[in-house]
């Protein structure tokens, strides 16, 4: 194994989503997004756009569903042009998943991950032409399972860790979707950390982790995490899963006082004596026309 500290960027990257086959960021503006999903359009709120909409209002007003925020964070309802719509099947290569509305704004998953699932399905790729054995990749908060799908269709070995049962659940629902369901994926529904701690116990080790933590969260029994309090030690526990064959770790975070600067910091603290290089910046959503773009959250990625 190299023993030298990883070399930092000295400068911030964005890694930008454009639009797919079943997504677009059609326009935004006036602290709202008018978003392509599937068949579907769809207006969110997203204080960011200061600027003014690019198309008409009738775009805009004759979306098939509307999200209208409370005074909670990431709470309010959703409103439909006639009857409101079930889940329905999208995908992104070679994984399916099924978008549906959820009472936090979001859709199941999130758009502008696709930039790290270019990212990730590359890294795998690469590093199984070299190795007999495929890597066995850790993704921690994984959610509905979408990252989970690209890295076992890429050819890793995932272990798939989540809090909630209904999210393991949608996340088996979306594998049998991608006709992934035989690929080897361990859904584990524990607390990340509790889970990252027995690992460490148990020796194990992995040769890529994604890491994509809430800034507030609750475990299964009750467990709390939170962002700036916990991940430190989660991020330490994680470098010691890594094996001397360890290919990344790749860190995001939605939380408006992180930074991918701070990110990079934590990584190369933990990292410290692995060698290879840290990237990061921000993760934005690029609108399917013009040139703007809008920043969701922070970065940090490691790569050996």
């Amino acid at each position: 194994m190299t023993s030298r500290r990883p070399t930092v960027a000295p400068a911030p990257g964005v890694m930008r989503t454009t639009g797919w086959a079943d997504y677009a960021l059609l326009d935004s503006g006036d602290g709202r997004k008018l978003e392509r999903y599937g068949p579907y359009t769809v207006v969110r709120p997203e204080p960011q756009c200061l600027w003014a909409p690019r198309l008409d209002a009738a775009a805009w007003e004759t979306a098939d569903a509307i999200f209208d925020p409370s005074d909670e964070e990431d709470a309010g309802r959703w409103r439909f042009q006639g009857k409101p719509l079930e889940a329905w099947a999208m995908s992104w290569r070679q994984a399916r998943f099924n978008a549906r509305f959820t009472a936090f704004r979001h859709l199941a998953f999130f758009p502008e991950q696709a930039a790290n699932w270019e990212w990730l399905e590359a890294r795998i790729r690469s590093q199984i032409q070299s190795e007999a054995e495929p890597p066995r990749v850790l993704n921690l908060f994984g959610y509905t399972g979408v990252a989970s799908l690209v890295c076992a269709a890429a050819g890793a070995a995932v272990t798939h860790v989540d809090a909630s049962k209904k999210a393991i659940a949608m996340a088996r629902e979306n594998a049998e979707l991608s006709d992934l369901a035989d690929r080897p994926i361990r859904w584990i529904c524990e607390d990340a950390r509790r889970y990252v701690q027995r690992e460490v116990r148990r020796g194990s080790h992995y040769e890529g982790i994604i890491l994509d933590p809430p800034k507030y969260g609750r475990g299964p029994t009750g467990e709390v995490w939170r962002l700036f309090e916990d991940l430190p030690e989660l991020s330490a526990l994680c470098a010691e899963l890594l094996s001397e064959k360890a290919s990344f770790l790749i860190l995001n975070a939605y939380a408006a006082r992180i930074s991918g600067a701070a990110l990079a910091g934590l990584l190369s603290d933990r990292l410290a004596d692995r060698g290879g290089t840290i990237e990061w910046g921000e993760l934005a959503l690029a609108e399917e026309a013009g040139d703007r773009q809008i920043g969701l959250s922070f970065y940090a990625r490691w790569a050996s």
